[in-house]
């Protein structure tokens, strides 16, 4: 069964890094560095995000083994989140208009990351972001499998008090999160001001939309009858 068209959605539910808060270039740029020094690995900022955004850390590590054909270097898991939270707490922004679309939205929603509440409370604190999502932070830490399993956005349907994925409507920017939102059988639309619109399509988005405000506009029309 596949997501449908509704007459309104009861819940939006929000990726956090590159859909609220700029910080996927920012990300990739640091761990772009810390892989060429641990692991000699020359990667563009195009294929760091080809082959990571989206990914849990512990699907990043399992990447990079795959990469390299050996296990990552000892405490290279523990560089990569501590360097990239630091850069984060110093540089990251809100993704643009993206606090006057929170405005607009009339339905509930709520934050389901691939990152972990400390990441999220480290980039919606610094861009003044959190103040809309008290209670409504949901992370794949609290639950059995990251994205591009369902988990995570079928655990914040029902922490939001959502019984029916349908009517729900998940806003990713990376293949894998659209899979796993299409997994959960929720419309789903992509967003592609960094990631190609194509494999954002390709992985199941039912539309995608490359400016934020255009973000109601496009609920609104998908939802009309």
């Amino acid at each position: 069964m596949t997501a449908s068209k509704q007459d309104r959605f009861d819940l939006v539910i929000f990726d956090c890094d590159g859909v609220l808060v700029d910080s996927e270039r920012i990300a990739n740029r640091v761990f772009a560095r810390v892989l060429e020094e641990e692991c000699g690995l020359r990667l563009s900022l195009e294929q760091m995000f080809s082959y990571f955004v989206g990914h849990s850390q512990a699907q990043c590590l399992a990447i990079i083994e795959e990469m390299t054909g050996a296990p990552p270097p000892p405490g290279l898991g523990g560089r990569y989140r501590n360097e990239i939270n630091r850069e984060l707490a110093e540089s990251v922004v809100a993704v643009n208009g993206i606090e006057a679309v929170l405005a607009a939205i009339d339905t509930p929603y709520c934050v389901a990351s691939g990152g972990s509440h400390e990441k999220m409370q480290t980039t919606l604190g610094k861009t003044g972001l959190i103040k809309y999502f008290g209670g409504k932070l949901f992370s794949v830490s609290e639950v059995a499998r990251a994205k591009p399993f369902p988990d995570v956005y079928l655990h914040a349907a029902r922490s939001m008090g959502v019984d029916n994925p349908e009517k729900c409507l998940v806003i990713e920017d990376s293949p894998v999160g659209v899979s796993g939102a299409v997994a959960a059988q929720m419309a789903v639309f992509g967003y592609s001001e960094l990631m190609s619109a194509d494999k954002l399509l390709a992985a199941g988005a039912h539309l995608t939309f490359d400016r934020m405000d255009e973000l109601p506009g496009e609920i609104l029309r998908y939802t009309r009858v």
